[in-house]
């Protein structure tokens, strides 16, 4: 079978994610797991000048939102798991490496995409279990921009969550999708861009103006 063909931009965001090796956990408390990413976070947005949107820190993956204006993907995410890989391995005594391979990413080149794909990141821990709400989950970027946790990762500036449309942004995220939309979400983050059938374009799309009525 041939490769995906690979698209490299530094005009929009991608959604990259990478899984620990054999699906297992990091073998560390997430809070100590979520510290060594926080500091990786902080070094490469700042050594590779990328704009971070959204991160969300799961048993044994993680979910980056974030786009790449100098294009060096490569560079600064080799850099990020190459360096977490071996801080984890390491404090977990663990004798393989941490993540099971590269990481997946896919281009969002348009805006009603990126919403599908923000509001999928954030409700990662409601799917798994892991919380009742976004907002409450400790190891994810929402918990920083509300003010419920400290955090050194940068973050650029998420009008959806100023004043006036705080509330229907959490009522938008909390609210559950039908199964087969999610569905639809999750194959198209496997794609090198992320695309949606026709059907699906609007399932996830935070309808600002009908929230505010």
């Amino acid at each position: 079978m041939p490769r995906k063909q690979q698209i490299y931009t530094s005009e929009f965001p991608y959604h990259i994610s990478a899984r620990c090796h054999n699906k297992e956990w990091f073998g560390l408390p997430l809070e100590e797991v979520w510290a060594t990413m926080s500091n990786y976070l902080f070094f490469i947005s700042t050594a590779y000048k990328i704009e971070i949107h959204s991160f969300v820190l799961m048993n044994n993956h993680f979910h980056l939102i974030a786009r790449f204006p100098e294009n060096n993907m490569s560079e600064a995410m080799n850099y990020f798991m190459r360096e977490t890989s071996r801080v984890i391995s390491r404090s977990s005594m663990r004798i393989n490496q941490t993540y099971g391979g590269r990481y997946f990413r896919s281009a969002i080149t348009k805006p009603h995409y990126l919403e599908h794909v923000y509001k999928y990141v954030y409700r990662n821990p409601i799917e798994a279990g892991l919380a009742s709400n976004a907002e409450e989950y400790p190891y994810s970027t929402l918990s920083i921009l509300l003010g419920k946790k400290n955090g050194i990762i940068p973050l650029i500036r998420d009008p959806r969550l100023e004043p006036k449309l705080l509330e229907s942004t959490l009522r938008w995220l909390n609210k559950k999708p039908v199964s087969e939309d999610k569905e639809e979400v999750r194959k198209a983050l496997r794609k090198p861009q992320f695309t949606l059938t026709t059907k699906a374009k609007n399932m996830f799309v935070h309808h600002l103006e009908v929230d505010r009525l």
